[in-house]
């Protein structure tokens, strides 16, 4: 079996729907979907508007936790909770980098100035798997 690390990559990797918690200014949790891929170094990524209400409760507090990993509801498949640190960028590099045609329904490209960038630097990750109560843990 993989190490954790490559199982969690193996999660990560791919484009998906993930449930992105952020705290409000009234330090409530407030969960939406997102679209989120991986990187090698576990760095998770997604898009959003500049002018966002996440935006705004990341500036305030960049404590976020992330849900991924389940596709289908046929078929329970290994899932994340994810806690981070989030920091949004509107770096032309890094939007550059992150740009996929996905995005070009909501943007007007990678120069759009209303696109930004979600940057989440995982600190723990949770690996659940079906049937077992106590996740494998993987930490920073």
């Amino acid at each position: 079996m993989p190490d954790l690390k490559q199982r969690i990559l193996d999660i990560i990797h791919r484009p998906q729907l993930a449930a992105l918690a952020t705290v409000t200014e009234k330090n409530n949790p407030w969960v939406r979907y997102v679209v989120t891929v991986g990187d090698g170094d576990l760095v998770i990524r997604c898009a959003t508007f500049g002018d966002s209400r996440k935006t705004q409760q990341i500036e305030n507090n960049e404590n976020v936790h992330l849900t991924c990993g389940v596709t289908s509801l046929q078929e329970m498949q290994p899932y994340l909770q994810i806690q981070g640190l989030a920091r949004v960028t509107t770096d032309k590099v890094e939007r550059h980098a992150f740009w996929n045609d996905m995005l070009a329904p909501v943007f007007d490209g990678p120069d759009d100035p209303n696109y930004s960038v979600i940057v989440i630097e995982p600190y723990r990750i949770e690996y659940c798997t079906q049937g077992s109560y106590e996740p494998e843990i993987w930490t920073r």
